[in-house]
Protein backbone atom coordinates (compact mmCIF):
# COMPACT_ATOMS: atom_id res chain seq x y z
CA UNK A 1 0.00 0.00 0.00
CA UNK A 2 1.30 3.51 -1.24
CA UNK A 3 1.73 6.03 1.98
CA UNK A 4 1.97 9.57 1.24
CA UNK A 5 3.28 11.76 3.60
CA UNK A 6 3.62 15.67 4.30
CA UNK A 7 6.27 17.24 5.76
CA UNK A 8 8.09 20.14 6.89
CA UNK A 9 10.84 21.51 4.35
CA UNK A 10 14.04 21.60 5.15
CA UNK A 11 17.31 23.68 3.73
CA UNK A 12 18.63 20.39 2.42
CA UNK A 13 15.44 20.73 0.24
CA UNK A 14 16.07 23.97 -1.70
CA UNK A 15 17.44 22.16 -4.76
CA UNK A 16 14.37 20.21 -4.92
CA UNK A 17 12.05 22.68 -4.37
CA UNK A 18 13.31 24.62 -7.51
CA UNK A 19 13.42 21.64 -9.23
CA UNK A 20 9.99 21.45 -8.56
CA UNK A 21 9.03 25.43 -8.82
CA UNK A 22 11.04 24.62 -12.92
CA UNK A 23 8.37 21.92 -13.45
CA UNK A 24 5.42 23.80 -12.29
CA UNK A 25 7.11 27.09 -14.52
CA UNK A 26 7.23 24.96 -17.28
CA UNK A 27 3.80 23.29 -16.87
CA UNK A 28 2.47 26.95 -16.61
CA UNK A 29 4.00 27.67 -20.05
CA UNK A 30 6.86 30.08 -17.78
CA UNK A 31 10.15 28.36 -17.53
CA UNK A 32 11.94 31.34 -19.01
CA UNK A 33 10.73 33.66 -15.83
CA UNK A 34 12.20 31.18 -12.88
CA UNK A 35 15.66 32.88 -12.01
CA UNK A 36 15.52 31.79 -8.74
CA UNK A 37 18.79 29.62 -7.81
CA UNK A 38 19.21 26.88 -5.09
CA UNK A 39 21.32 29.66 -3.28
CA UNK A 40 18.17 32.01 -3.46
CA UNK A 41 15.85 29.50 -2.01
CA UNK A 42 18.14 28.64 0.90
CA UNK A 43 18.23 32.39 1.51
CA UNK A 44 14.63 33.58 1.06
CA UNK A 45 12.74 30.42 2.38
CA UNK A 46 15.36 29.28 5.23
CA UNK A 47 17.08 32.42 5.86
CA UNK A 48 16.50 34.31 9.36
CA UNK A 49 13.77 36.75 7.54
CA UNK A 50 11.77 34.35 5.84
CA UNK A 51 8.45 34.38 6.66
CA UNK A 52 7.59 32.10 4.13
CA UNK A 53 7.43 28.22 4.48
CA UNK A 54 7.03 24.73 2.30
CA UNK A 55 6.07 21.64 2.83
CA UNK A 56 7.10 18.38 0.51
CA UNK A 57 5.07 15.36 -0.37
CA UNK A 58 6.36 12.45 -0.16
CA UNK A 59 4.85 8.91 -1.83
CA UNK A 60 6.80 6.05 -0.12
CA UNK A 61 9.57 8.31 0.55
CA UNK A 62 10.24 9.57 -2.57
CA UNK A 63 9.69 13.46 -2.97
CA UNK A 64 6.39 14.32 -5.59
CA UNK A 65 5.49 17.60 -5.02
CA UNK A 66 5.80 20.59 -2.52
CA UNK A 67 3.84 23.44 -1.63
CA UNK A 68 5.25 26.82 -0.38
CA UNK A 69 2.43 29.01 1.98
CA UNK A 70 2.48 32.02 4.01
CA UNK A 71 0.73 34.42 6.45
CA UNK A 72 -1.17 37.37 5.35
CA UNK A 73 -3.86 39.49 7.59
CA UNK A 74 -7.14 40.01 7.31
CA UNK A 75 -8.35 43.35 8.42
CA UNK A 76 -12.44 42.59 7.89
CA UNK A 77 -11.50 39.37 10.06
CA UNK A 78 -9.35 40.85 12.47
CA UNK A 79 -7.08 37.48 11.79
CA UNK A 80 -4.59 36.10 9.96
CA UNK A 81 -4.83 33.51 6.94
CA UNK A 82 -2.47 31.24 4.98
CA UNK A 83 -1.77 32.58 1.39
CA UNK A 84 -0.84 29.18 -0.53
CA UNK A 85 1.59 30.63 -3.56
CA UNK A 86 2.68 27.43 -5.39
CA UNK A 87 1.36 23.51 -4.77
CA UNK A 88 2.77 21.28 -7.55
CA UNK A 89 2.79 17.88 -7.79
CA UNK A 90 4.62 15.75 -10.20
CA UNK A 91 2.44 14.80 -13.57
CA UNK A 92 3.00 10.88 -13.22
CA UNK A 93 1.90 11.56 -9.20
CA UNK A 94 -1.44 13.47 -9.79
CA UNK A 95 -4.03 10.73 -9.71
CA UNK A 96 -2.91 9.06 -5.92
CA UNK A 97 -4.40 11.93 -3.80
CA UNK A 98 -0.96 14.15 -3.28
CA UNK A 99 -2.57 17.14 -4.01
CA UNK A 100 -5.78 16.60 -1.99
CA UNK A 101 -3.48 15.35 0.80
CA UNK A 102 -1.25 18.68 0.44
CA UNK A 103 -3.82 21.10 1.26
CA UNK A 104 -5.69 19.32 3.41
CA UNK A 105 -2.44 19.83 5.20
CA UNK A 106 -2.30 23.11 5.08
CA UNK A 107 -5.87 23.51 5.72
CA UNK A 108 -5.07 21.95 9.36
CA UNK A 109 -2.24 24.24 9.29
CA UNK A 110 -4.30 26.79 9.17
CA UNK A 111 -7.07 25.86 11.52
CA UNK A 112 -4.17 25.35 14.21
CA UNK A 113 -2.76 29.47 13.74
CA UNK A 114 -6.81 30.58 14.10
CA UNK A 115 -6.82 31.71 10.32
CA UNK A 116 -9.81 32.97 8.67
CA UNK A 117 -8.92 32.31 5.34
CA UNK A 118 -7.00 29.77 3.24
CA UNK A 119 -6.25 31.39 -0.27
CA UNK A 120 -4.43 31.03 -3.32
CA UNK A 121 -4.40 31.79 -6.78
CA UNK A 122 -4.86 29.88 -10.41
CA UNK A 123 -4.24 30.43 -13.76
CA UNK A 124 -7.82 31.02 -15.63
CA UNK A 125 -6.87 28.18 -17.95
CA UNK A 126 -6.07 25.45 -15.71
CA UNK A 127 -9.57 23.48 -15.80
CA UNK A 128 -7.91 20.54 -13.87
CA UNK A 129 -7.00 22.53 -11.23
CA UNK A 130 -9.76 24.72 -11.21
CA UNK A 131 -12.36 22.23 -11.57
CA UNK A 132 -10.22 19.94 -8.70
CA UNK A 133 -10.36 23.23 -5.80
CA UNK A 134 -14.38 23.62 -6.61
CA UNK A 135 -14.36 19.82 -6.37
CA UNK A 136 -13.12 20.57 -2.36
CA UNK A 137 -15.67 23.45 -1.97
CA UNK A 138 -12.70 26.35 -2.58
CA UNK A 139 -14.89 29.10 -3.93
CA UNK A 140 -13.51 31.97 -6.98
CA UNK A 141 -13.12 35.42 -5.99
CA UNK A 142 -14.28 36.84 -9.61
CA UNK A 143 -15.08 40.24 -8.05
CA UNK A 144 -11.26 40.88 -7.03
CA UNK A 145 -8.73 41.52 -10.02
CA UNK A 146 -4.97 40.92 -8.86
CA UNK A 147 -2.24 43.72 -9.65
CA UNK A 148 1.08 43.17 -9.68
CA UNK A 149 4.29 45.46 -9.58
CA UNK A 150 7.13 43.83 -10.66
CA UNK A 151 10.84 44.49 -12.18
CA UNK A 152 11.74 47.92 -13.82
CA UNK A 153 8.20 48.92 -13.26
CA UNK A 154 8.16 48.27 -9.27
CA UNK A 155 11.59 49.73 -9.26
CA UNK A 156 10.63 52.75 -11.43
CA UNK A 157 7.91 53.24 -9.47
CA UNK A 158 9.42 53.03 -5.66
CA UNK A 159 11.94 55.29 -6.92
CA UNK A 160 9.60 58.07 -8.31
Amino acid sequence: MSAIEIRQATVEDSGLILRFVTELAIYEKAENEVIATVADIKNSLFGPDSATQAVICNLNNEPIGFAVYFFNYSTWLGKHGLYLEDLYVSPEYRSVGAGKALLKHLASIALSKNCGRFEWSVLDWNEPAIQFYQSIGAKPQDEWVGYRLTGNALEEFANS
